[in-house]
């Protein structure tokens, strides 16, 4: 038997039946550098959960003390983005060949757990103050929220044009979606300060709480799945799978794996059965850019064997 490695630094080297590919493109620019964007969030908006917490508890308002919380999640998921943008930076190691990509992973599951206890520590302050109902003052929340909305807003456009990088815009999705939930909080004040209901206020919260426990559930089974190494949802296995066995020369593909590396990037291996084997590296190195272009894939392992091994195809062909 004998391998091929081509990296996309341009070198390679054959022999004789079985060819391997591993893809390092994606490699060749450095991530942005979002340090200072993630700093500034993270700082304004640490800052803004807690006076928004303080005057939520001092001025008996539940919307704010929930809207709070939320804004404490988005702190944490800018933490997770930044790790994530670091992670992809570090270079693999003898002990830890893949860098450190999947501690990303853990962050994210974490992430689920620390907002599910807040989710638990908003209901059971809100339900309190239902049987003991005050009368929040509508004014404070109107400005404080008010500020949450200009501070969300601000950090969503620091990761404005980072759009191509499905972490950056998950960071920019989460501060825009606050920004909103801020402007619902607004709204509440507006309509306490007007008709004096104090019930409005412990509602928003129960609406508030719902956003977040629904944005948590997605995080925690995405998360969960990607601790599990399951193919990341964007990627259809079929169509990869299509995708290989439709190449020139290839009459089947098997031992077929796709897994997340990180919350970012993903790795695949395979072998291909191609009896008359590859034409030449260009062939492993047309594989590997399509499998980028074509499902985001961006490290990739081929095997392309003769066919004639004993335990080629013997189990999923």
């Amino acid at each position: 038997m004998g391998h091929a490695h081509a990296h996309h630094h341009g070198h390679s080297h054959a022999d004789s039946d079985c060819h391997g590919l591993h893809d390092h493109h994606g490699h060749h620019h450095a991530p942005v550098d979002y340090g200072p964007a993630f700093v500034i969030g993270i700082v304004l908006n640490s800052a803004f959960v807690a006076v928004e917490a303080t005057f939520g508890f001092i001025y008996d308002s539940m919307a704010l003390v929930a809207d709070a919380g939320h804004n404490l999640s988005d702190v944490l998921a800018l933490l997770l983005a930044w790790a994530a943008n670091l992670a992809a930076k570090r270079a693999p190691s003898d002990r830890y060949t893949y860098g450190f990509k999947s501690s990303t992973i853990l962050a994210a599951i974490a992430n689920a757990l620390l907002l599910a206890f807040a989710i638990g520590a908003i209901l059971f302050e809100t339900a309190h103050r239902l049987f003991e109902p005050s009368e929040p003052q509508g004014m404070v929340i109107i400005i404080v929220a008010g500020i949450g909305v200009v501070i969300n807003t601000a950090t969503a456009l620091l990761f404005l044009r980072g759009q191509d990088d499905l972490n950056i815009r998950g960071a920019y999705l989460h501060m825009a979606a606050d920004a909103l939930v801020s402007v619902g909080v607004v709204v509440a004040g507006i309509a306490i300060l007007f008709s004096g209901l104090w019930w409005i206020d412990p509602l928003v919260s129960f609406a508030i709480v719902a956003m977040i426990a629904w944005g948590t559930w997605g995080l925690a089974k995405d998360s969960i799945r990607l601790g599990l190494l399951a193919v990341p949802a964007r990627i259809d296995v079929a169509e990869v799978r299509a995708h290989l066995a439709g190449l020139e020369g290839v009459s089947a593909v098997h031992d077929l794996h796709i897994w997340p590396m990180s919350t970012t990037e993903t790795a695949l291996t395979a072998h291909l059965v191609m009896p008359d084997g590859p034409a030449s590296d260009e062939f492993l190195h047309a594989i590997a850019h399509n499998l980028e272009d074509r499902f985001g894939i961006g490290h990739a392992t081929i095997q392309v064997e003769r066919g004639n091994w004993p335990h080629a195809c013997k189990a999923d062909c």
